[in-house]
C-alpha cells in the first residue's frame, strides 16, 4: 500500500535554509565588519598568499567546469554494437 498520502514532512524548517530574518540580522551585523574584511584580503592579495588569490579568481572568473574522463587504463571504451535480429 502507498503510504504517500500519510506523509506530512517535517514541520518548520529544519535544517534547511536560515528564515529571511535570520539572513537580514546576520547582513546588519556583518555590514560594520565590511571595510576592515575587504582591506584584510586587499592586503593578503598583495602579499600573493596563496588562498587569496585563488579566492578571488574563483569569484572573478568562476570556477572552471568539472569534466568527467570516461576512459579504461588511457583507452576510450567504444558503445557496443548491437543488431536486430527478426
Amino acid at each position: 500500500m502507498d503510504k504517500r498520502a500519510k506523509n506530512k514532512g517535517t514541520i518548520g524548517n529544519k535544517g534547511g535554509r536560515p528564515s529571511k530574518a535570520e539572513e537580514q540580522n546576520l547582513i546588519e551585523h556583518l555590514t560594520p565588519l565590511h571595510p576592515l574584511a575587504m582591506k584584510a584580503f586587499d592586503s593578503a592579495l598583495k602579499d600573493k598568499e596563496k588562498w587569496a588569490v585563488e579566492l578571488y579568481f574563483k569569484y572573478f572568473y568562476g570556477m572552471p567546469k568539472q569534466q568527467i574522463d570516461h576512459t579504461s587504463d588511457g583507452e576510450k571504451m567504444s558503445a557496443p554494437i548491437i543488431t536486430v535480429k527478426k
